[in-house]
């Protein structure tokens, strides 16, 4: 399983940097939706993927004495979903301005922005 999902996250970090270095915006947003994606899935391999029980001491122990589930690569999860939500609409949002004023969403004729002023 560790190995399918490393093999995932290499594809989606090639796709994600392929689809960036494309010449379209809307490209741009799906390499980085991509890349967000890839970030999580790796987040979540590095916690190690077990099946256990929450993470809750008895009263009358000081250690865990069965496999447990670490909380802290879930919380670092949903932090990386909502903060790559927040990116991943701005970005669409400022891709609709630029297409509305300058439209088109190709990069090389974005670059001579003096004439759309």
């Amino acid at each position: 399983m560790e190995i399918l999902l490393a093999v995932m996250i290499g594809t989606l970090y090639a796709a994600g940097i392929y689809m960036i270095l494309r010449r379209s915006l809307v490209k741009l947003i799906i390499g980085i939706i991509l890349l967000g994606n890839g970030a999580n899935l790796l987040i979540f391999l590095l916690g190690r993927i077990a099946k256990g029980a929450p993470p809750i001491i008895p009263e009358d122990s000081k250690v865990f004495l069965e496999a447990y589930s670490d909380p802290l690569p879930q919380a670092l999860i949903l932090t990386a979903i909502v903060i790559s939500f927040g990116l991943q609409s701005f970005a669409i949002v400022l891709v609709k301005r630029a297409h509305k004023v300058v439209k088109t969403d190709d990069l090389d004729e974005m670059n001579a922005t003096d004439e759309y002023s």
